[in-house]
């Protein structure tokens, strides 16, 4: 019979590099991870927990005012939503003045006795109010899909945000107007 040859098995390779360090042990591992579960003095914790947060809620609100992207909520975020903030901005609108033409509406109702044919105006003023968001609404969504071409499609939702801007009083929109009155948004 012929002799079979066993070869032996290879040597493992040796390599030069390394993490240059032993590992450690889990005891080791486990001490290092160890925390107090009660801080020694709670009031001071207390303290530094609250002006943590303060500080961050006042980066967030001066983020918010100044319309930086991530501090935005999602109903703002989004380069659609920029431009259709900028555009309204850059225009009066009717809406603007809602609130102060019902208070004069409101105490001339108070008034004069007997003056329901004062709520036609009123109603009149309402539906211009809203007609001239939408027609904003519209030549946003005209503009934004020239802009986007084929590229993209307009958002859903994007009317409504603009009639509701539109509505509101410039100082109170949230966030801040970037942009001044007359200025052309492309």
């Amino acid at each position: 019979m012929a002799k079979k040859t066993v070869e032996a098995p290879p040597e493992p390779e040796v390599f030069a590099g390394g993490k240059g360090r032993a590992t450690p042990s889990r005891r080791e591992r486990e001490a290092a991870n160890r925390r107090p579960i009660v801080v020694a003095d709670r009031k001071v914790a207390r303290r530094n927990s609250k002006s943590r947060e303060a500080e961050g809620r006042e980066r967030a609100r001066v983020g918010l005012q100044n319309g930086e992207e991530r501090y935005l909520p999602t109903r703002d975020k989004g380069p659609q939503r920029k431009f259709a903030r900028d555009f309204v901005d850059s225009q009066w609108t009717t809406g603007e003045f809602l609130i102060p033409v019902f208070v004069v509406f409101f105490v001339a109702t108070l008034l004069i006795p007997k003056a329901t044919w004062l709520f036609f105006p009123l109603y009149g003023y309402l539906a211009l109010t809203i007609i001239d968001g939408l027609i904003r609404a519209w030549i946003v969504r005209r503009r934004l899909a020239q802009k986007l071409g084929d590229r993209g499609k307009v958002e859903r939702g994007l009317n409504l945000y603009v009639v509701m801007r539109s509505a509101q009083f410039r100082n109170l929109r949230v966030p801040k107007p970037q942009v001044r009155r007359g200025t052309h948004v492309d």
